[in-house]
């Protein structure tokens, strides 16, 4: 029987059609022991022999591939490709597929939430009930708003048309689009993030995006958001420039280092989440079958 491993941290945690679907395939099933992002050793000892990895977020690269030379299609259960070593894959003819949709709502409602949730300062006043201080904070309202978007992709699409209700004036920074694309304004990179009054980051790259210059740039009390990824961000001149008060507020659902222990766990004004972007039930099946399809289609083509 022919083996393929499923790296992700929770597969078929709210519906086991997937894990059924590689089964009527003939497929023989090893799930992640840890319920945690997998280390690449682990990957190599639980992919030996496997034809094919259904991954999470974990690192694959070149040096994996090579130990794992019966593998041939690695199945991206979401969206980003940039922990995996897509020049090794080609060389080794490995495919590599995602699923670049499934996610797209989750992450979006997310981001609405999280600047709902800092606006209103909804758990900063959440916490200091639980501790028996009845205490209101005010906050500020999301209409009016101006709204910066770095990346206007699928993701800063769907914020964009879901924030479009709320009355905010929203512009976009993406050198891939064109510019007049759903009514938005197209900004350069640097009068973007002088102009908005709440960033929020959706890029592709992990490279570094929002560094000391760019955050101080920012407006004076401006918030930001990051659900994109841990490396696009400085986060320790973001931690100084809202301890300072300059910035007001920021929310965070990816870290340079995960799981995050760093300084912005301090602060009152930062909501932070362990990653949850596509966290949502409704979505996560959705992209779990969609990955489980994508291997098979794969599998089916290298056979």
């Amino acid at each position: 029987m022919e083996k393929i491993l499923i790296t992700t941290t929770s597969f078929a945690e709210y519906d086991d059609s997937g894990l059924e679907l590689l089964r009527q395939n003939g497929l023989k099933i090893v799930l992640n022991p840890y319920k945690r992002k997998i280390k690449e050793e682990e990957i190599i000892e639980l992919a030996r022999g496997a034809i094919g990895i259904i991954a999470g977020t974990e690192n694959i690269s070149r040096d994996t591939l090579m130990k794992l030379p019966d593998l041939r299609v690695i199945s991206r259960c979401g969206a980003g490709l940039d922990s995996i070593d897509l020049a090794a894959a080609k060389e080794l003819s490995i495919e590599v597929l995602n699923t670049p949709d499934a996610p797209t709502i989750a992450v979006a409602e997310l981001t609405v939430g999280l600047i709902l949730s800092l606006l209103r300062k909804i758990i900063a006043m959440d916490v200091l009930l639980r501790a028996g201080k009845w205490e209101k904070m005010m906050g500020n309202l999301l209409n009016g708003k101006k709204i910066g978007i770095l990346g206007f992709g699928r993701i800063g699409k769907k914020v964009a048309a879901l924030l479009g209700p709320f009355g905010c004036s929203i512009s976009y920074y993406d050198p891939l689009v064109e510019p007049g694309v759903t009514g938005s304004n197209r900004l350069s990179k640097e009068d973007l993030i002088k102009w908005a009054d709440i960033l929020t980051v959706h890029v592709s790259t992990k490279e570094l995006v929002l560094g000391k210059g760019e955050l101080s740039s920012m407006k004076k009390g401006a918030w930001l958001i990051n659900v994109s990824r841990g490396g696009n961000v400085d986060e320790s001149s973001l931690y100084e420039l809202l301890k300072d008060g300059y910035l007001g507020g920021a929310s965070l659902d990816v870290f340079e280092n995960e799981p995050y222990r760093g300084s912005l766990k301090e602060l009152s004004n930062v909501i932070l989440t362990p990653h949850i972007g596509s966290y949502a039930k409704e979505a996560r099946v959705k992209m779990e079958l969609e990955a489980v399809n994508n291997l098979l289609k794969g599998l089916r083509e290298r056979r």
